[in-house]
């Protein structure tokens, strides 16, 4: 059985990885270039913020099952499986997936690979490119080295649960050893029942991207509908419950509001879409771009309600935010509609006081223009309009009587439907959301 499993690259796929196959009883070594991030890993600190995952991260090291080095050559002398677990972010230029961390990460490792091994992708990647790496792999290493793809799904905030009981795990594979090697991997999973889906490297590329594709359609799907409901006088909400209970449609993805953001659906979707037209299919997947500028008018849609609770003009006026980061669980920022609109609020000249559980420091580092506090309390403060852009539960659970005796004015637009509009409006505040009718 393959016991001893390398994890190259550190960031949240990676560590969460490592942290995870080490509680599954392998040994594994975890391997990043920066030297910084290693050193902290080793001391069972994480660089960014996931429930339950710090707890297992110590555990490993505890037990000796997880440790982490900078050294490439260690990592190929150790492992018998390689996971491959480096960023795709979008490209700057072309804005479809920038594979330079992939290639370094095959390159730094293949030559040192002198017996036989199984590297596994597990990146998000552009249909074809295993299949280019598979070739460069070849070239670089031992005649013994395969490479399989396995894709990640995992969801932020709940990124430990995704990886010890997934949904579903996928591989694509080109012989029945690198089939039966990563079903010993993920034994532990299969015999509780999890579905392994084996297929080529193309179809194992596509599986994510499509997931997120969906997904993503689902989620512009019902903010389509809530501007609909704006113009209609409709509630977005009650619609989405009377469609829920259809089998077909369902409840996930249907929450109406600020639409979605973060590391992985908007990137995704854009490359999706770019490869395709590469492939020749860009008309099949056109309508991503709609979905894309949806989700995008959501935010602009937020600033202008903002504006209109505070008179008609933002400049001069105080507005507290509640949420920076991309969703709830999570300190990410990055493509955050919460800090997008908290922006969007400052450059019109509005005072943006904000507050968020997990996400303020990194939100200060990107953006020290606005103004950082460390409660609901704070943030409400002297506002003339409150928001609610992450659906965190300290907002949903905060007292309405309380903030509304810090606040200038009781406005409050809910982004994210997290609030009880009949609670805060028996405590005297204008309630407004997205796709809801004033009342």
């Amino acid at each position: 059985m393959a016991r001893r499993l390398t994890v190259l690259g550190t960031g949240y796929l990676g560590t969460t990885h490592a942290a995870c196959m080490a509680e599954l009883g392998f040994e594994v070594l975890g391997v990043d270039v920066d030297a910084a991030r290693i050193s902290a890993l080793s001391a069972g600190k994480l660089p960014f913020y996931e429930p339950d995952l710090e707890p297992l991260l110590q555990r490993g090291l505890e037990s000796g099952r997880l440790r982490f080095t900078t050294s490439f050559q260690e990592a190929a002398d150790f492992g018998d499986v390689h996971f491959c677990c480096v960023g795709t972010p979008q490209g700057s230029e072309s804005g479809g997936a920038d594979l330079s961390q992939l290639h370094g990460c095959i390159d730094a490792l293949a030559p040192l690979l002198t017996r036989p091994s199984l590297v596994v992708g597990k990146s998000t990647t552009p249909a074809g490119t295993a299949a280019g790496l598979a070739e460069r792999l070849a070239g670089l290493a031992g005649p013994d080295v395969e490479l399989a793809w396995n894709p990640e799904f995992l969801r932020e905030g709940h990124a430990v649960a995704d990886t010890l009981r997934p949904e579903r795990i996928v591989v694509g594979v080109r012989s029945a050893a690198a089939e039966a090697i990563l079903r010993e991997v993920y034994a532990e999973p299969l015999a509780a029942g999890v579905p392994f889906v084996v297929t080529d490297f193309a179809t194992a590329e596509l599986v994510k991207v499509a997931a997120n594709a969906f997904l993503a359609t689902k989620i512009s799907f019902i903010n389509a509908m809530a501007e609909v409901c704006e113009a209609a006088g409709a509630d977005v909400v009650r619609l989405a419950e009377a469609l829920a209970y259809d089998h077909r449609i369902g409840a996930a993805g249907m929450h109406p509001g600020l639409g979605f953001g973060g590391g992985c659906l908007p990137k995704d979707i854009r490359a999706f879409r770019i490869r395709a037209e590469e492939l020749g299919a860009g008309e099949a997947v056109s309508f991503l771009a709609t979905v894309d500028t949806i989700n995008t008018r959501r935010r602009t849609r937020m600033v202008e309600l903002a504006r209109e609770m505070a008179g008609g003009t933002l400049a001069g006026r105080t507005i507290g935010v509640l949420g920076l980061a991309f969703k709830p669980d999570s300190d990410d920022i990055r493509d955050s509609p919460a800090l997008d609109v908290a922006m969007a609020l400052h450059r019109h000249g509005a005072r943006v006081v904000a507050y968020d559980p997990a996400a303020v420091e990194r939100a200060r580092e990107a953006h020290p223009e606005l103004e950082y506090v460390g409660s609901v309390l704070d943030a409400a403060a002297e506002a003339d309009v409150l928001l609610v852009l992450t659906e965190w539960p300290e907002f949903s659970r905060a007292d309405p009587e309380l903030i509304g005796k810090a606040v200038a004015q009781r406005n409050v637009a809910d982004g994210r439907d997290a609030l009880d509009p009949a609670a805060w409006r028996a405590a005297g505040w204008t309630y407004r959301a997205l796709g809801r009718p004033a009342v």
